[in-house]
Parts: structure tokens; sequence; C-alpha cells
């Protein structure tokens, strides 16, 4: 019961649907990811939180950057099956969009995104299973006019599941 009250609890903090991309020796990878926040504004500076065992997270700890896609609602479950339940390791996520490389050199993906932000890391939290990253913005954009997916319309409309290596995945 305890379990169940805080999973209710968890679900209700208000998150966003991003994919999360990075570079490393010329090769870029992407991922969904749902912890993307702004933490102060002078510098702006972002944090997200990324699975250590993901290949993104690979990417970022090479590289020290990452880029934000914010997800519009209507992005299509298939574009978010292959970000978030398929490997960089497997398949060539970013052949199946559109994208632009950044002013940092890192993908920034357009297709169902409203906006980028770009970030350059200045610091690394370890959190167990994952790796808070937390860089200075250096450049961002609006992409389109849509609406950004929120992780409540993810579950309740779209009735998407949370992949084990979320940041938000709780048991039971």
């Amino acid at each position: 019961m305890l379990m169940t009250n805080i999973k209710f609890g968890l679900h209700k903090i208000n998150y966003g649907m991003y994919i999360v991309t990075s570079v490393s020796e010329g090769k870029f990878n992407g991922q969904i990811a749902n912890t993307v926040f702004q933490l102060t504004p002078k510098p702006v500076t972002v944090a997200t939180s990324i699975n250590k065992e993901n290949l993104t997270h690979e990417y970022i700890e090479k590289s020290g950057l990452f880029a934000a896609s914010v997800l519009s609602q209507d992005m299509p479950f298939k574009l978010i099956g292959l970000f978030g339940f398929r490997s960089g390791r497997d398949v060539d996520k970013l052949s199946e969009v559109n994208y632009k490389v950044g002013t940092t050199g890192v993908p920034i993906v357009l297709d169902y995104s409203v906006a980028y932000l770009e970030a350059k890391v200045i610091k690394k939290v370890d959190m167990g299973s994952h790796t808070l990253f937390i860089g200075e913005v250096v450049d961002g954009d609006k992409i389109s006019d849509g609406i950004p997916m929120t992780y409540d319309y993810y579950h309740n409309v779209v009735k998407g599941k949370t992949p084990k290596k979320a940041a938000t995945f709780t048991e039971g």
C-alpha cells in the first residue's frame, strides 16, 4: 500500500517528454527522457538524468555535451518507441528522423519537437543508477508552435509505459 501511495504522488509531479541527444567520435545517439529541468537563470543551466547503462550516457560522458528537444503531443508512438525502448547500440535512431547538427555538434531532433536547448556539462552528480548531468545552455530555439507533451499526457492519453531504465520507473 505504501508503494502505491508513493507511486501515485510521484506520478503527479509535472514532467515533460524530451529526446536527449549527444555525440561521441562523430556518432550520434538519443533517447527519450522525462527529466530535463532548468536550474538557474544566470548562467542559464539545465539538468537531465540519464541511466548509466544507456549509450546516450556514454556519449555525454565522453563529449561533455547534450541537447534536449522538447516533444510535442502529436509525436507518434512509433518514434517514442524507437527513442525510448530501443538501444542505439542496435539501431541508428537518428536515421529515422529529421535533425540538424547544433552549434556544439550535437544532433537536434526537429520532427515533432517544439523547441530545443544545447548544453555543455559543467557538473555531474552520481545518483546511483543514473547521473544527473548539469549543463550550461549555449544555444536553443523554438522549432514549432506545437503543444509540449507532458508525462501525464504520455501515460493517460498515449497510454505509454515507463521503461525500467527511466529515472521515474517505480516497482509495483
